[in-house]
């Protein structure tokens, strides 16, 4: 299995950052689903993943959410970002506190869409919902 990541559909800043994953991601390791489609929803319920609003990892068989999640999907990015991993080591109550303010004010400051995003055919194979 690939891994997922399960991201709010709505939520400009999750669009742009699956947009920014996608161009550092040249293996194609990520596909990714949105957590308002009936993918998304399976696939939590399959993970046993509670209800959540922004951004989860599926990976071997475990769920990522908050700060782990983000940490783990630079750690597979391409270039520095990588190096980013290192801040695994910062307690992580402190990691979800500040990914959690970012998070409860994304729509004040980074607003929401109305549509999807229209990636490319290549792309769009990456999507577990245009597969359906």
């Amino acid at each position: 299995m690939n891994t997922i990541i399960l991201f709010d559909g709505v939520c400009s800043l999750c669009s742009a950052s699956v947009q920014f994953i996608i161009a550092r991601d040249p293996h194609a390791v990520f596909r990714f689903a949105s957590l308002q489609s009936e993918t998304g929803e399976a696939l939590r319920q399959k993970f046993g993943v509670p209800e959540v609003d922004s951004l989860v990892l599926l990976e071997d068989g475990r769920y990522y959410t908050k700060s782990s999640a983000a940490l783990r999907i630079c750690r597979r990015l391409a270039g520095a970002w990588k190096l980013f991993y290192i801040f695994w080591l910062v307690p992580k109550p402190l990691r979800d506190y500040v990914y959690g303010f970012v998070a409860k004010h994304r729509y004040e400051w980074f607003g929401k869409r109305d549509h999807c995003l229209m990636p490319t055919p290549d792309i769009r194979a990456r999507f577990l919902d245009e597969r359906q």
